[in-house]
């Protein structure tokens, strides 16, 4: 008997019928974004005013996923709330990435980036961890640059000042079974911001933590997941009561992270040169954009450049390995421990003045204008770098 079948809409009543191929879901493409302006503008707050993550731009992007249709045309629209399922993934099993980046104004006056593609590289590590569906991630740089321009008039022109950039994706399937969600909302918001310390840079007090983590082995502390934070901020609560500014997060005896910035401490060698030493990228370690910035700039002084105020006799051996908080009790005892800073998108570097640990402080050298002579010399050459006023690398990025 013959067998009935629909091939593209048209009855064949043969059996022998190849069935029609379904449409591939469609990839991220940023040339199909649509653009609808704001009909009224906010205010920009002054540069002295401005606190991170309170004043947002005046417009965002967003584009969703869904597993028989794919990604949706980009809009870049006015900013305002989104709407989700109260059983979305994202609510209920924290299925939510996210991305910082900055954008500030060249010599040229136009917006540029810096090192955007690392950013792409760990947005996309980050979303397959938990899952979410893949995207392009060169389509999304291309959205970035389109919202930056747009938005142009709100990156700061004051030093130390730029435009905050949060890329996320989180998980919208309306279910609350426990498993991946194959439908996503990407999106896009700004935000101006200042200096990290509004009244000035000053040394940061650590508490050295080992009752709560961060991370562990085999966890996700290596992915820039929005579950990693919310933990974080109630041994932070208890640090700050002891008069302490940030978390060094220990795993036992062996740091990984200073609150949610990468550590590094610089130690005098017998013969005076110096180490530069992180905690490796185990798995329990935050692959930071500075920080990666960071060890490139002291393998490179000075035989390919000279960092700012650090004199070229200044040999600099760089590494990463594991350090542990009795490390720095033995080097500081033997007064070889002369640095400990913080880096991250945020704060680019900051300066650490004491770290507690046991009821005891460990006290690192005071240094005139804050920075010790490496901390200084590396915030100098990153922010000029971001800023457009060194080449190197290509690490700023034009958004045109």
């Amino acid at each position: 008997m013959a067998i009935t079948q629909m091939t593209n809409g048209v009855h064949n009543g043969t059996a022998d019928v190849t069935a029609a191929v379904p449409a591939q879901p469609a990839e991220l493409d940023a040339s199909k974004v649509t653009v609808t302006l704001a009909t009224t503008f906010k205010p920009i707050p002054p540069a002295a005013e401005l606190k991170f993550g309170q004043a947002m731009t005046d417009h965002m992007m967003v584009v969703s996923y869904d597993p028989v249709n794919g990604w949706s045309a980009p809009v870049i629209k006015p900013y305002g709330p989104l709407a989700i399922d109260p059983a979305s993934s994202c609510l209920q099993y924290a299925t939510n990435v996210f991305e910082g980046m900055k954008a500030y104004l060249g010599p040229d006056g136009e917006p540029r980036l810096f090192r955007p593609d690392k950013n792409m590289e760990r947005m996309e590590m980050s979303a397959g961890r938990v899952a979410l569906p893949p995207f392009d991630t060169n389509e999304l740089l291309k959205l970035i640059k389109k919202l930056v321009t747009i938005e142009k008039r709100w990156i700061p022109t004051v030093k130390g000042h730029s435009l905050y950039i949060r890329p996320t994706i989180i998980g919208t399937r309306d279910s609350l079974g426990v498993a991946a969600s194959d439908h996503a909302l990407l999106y896009i918001i700004l935000c101006p911001t200042g200096p990290f310390f509004r009244t000035g840079a000053r040394p940061v007090a650590l508490l050295a933590v080992n009752e709560h983590v961060r991370s562990w082995p085999g966890g996700t502390g290596g992915y820039k997941l929005a579950l990693n934070y919310a933990p974080t901020f109630k041994p932070q609560q208890l640090a700050a009561k002891l008069g302490y500014d940030q978390c060094l997060w220990l795993i036992g005896d062996t740091i990984t992270e200073a609150g949610a910035m990468n550590f590094f401490v610089v130690v005098r060698r017998d013969g005076g040169d110096l180490d530069v030493i992180t905690p490796p990228l185990d798995g329990t370690i935050l692959p930071g954009i500075t920080r990666d910035s960071t060890l490139a700039l002291c393998a490179a002084h000075p035989s390919r450049t000279t960092l700012p105020g650090l004199s070229p006799s200044v040999r600099l051996h760089v590494s990463e390995r594991t350090l542990t908080i009795s490390d720095l009790t033995t080097w500081a005892a033997d007064g070889r421990l002369l640095e400990a800073f913080m880096v991250g998108t945020a704060v680019v570097v900051a300066t650490v003045g004491r770290i507690g640990f046991n009821g005891a402080d460990i006290a690192l050298p005071a240094h005139e204008g804050v920075f010790g002579p490496v901390a200084r010399g590396l915030f100098d050459r990153l922010t000029d770098i971001q800023e457009g006023n060194f080449e190197w690398e290509k690490w700023s990025v034009p958004c045109q």
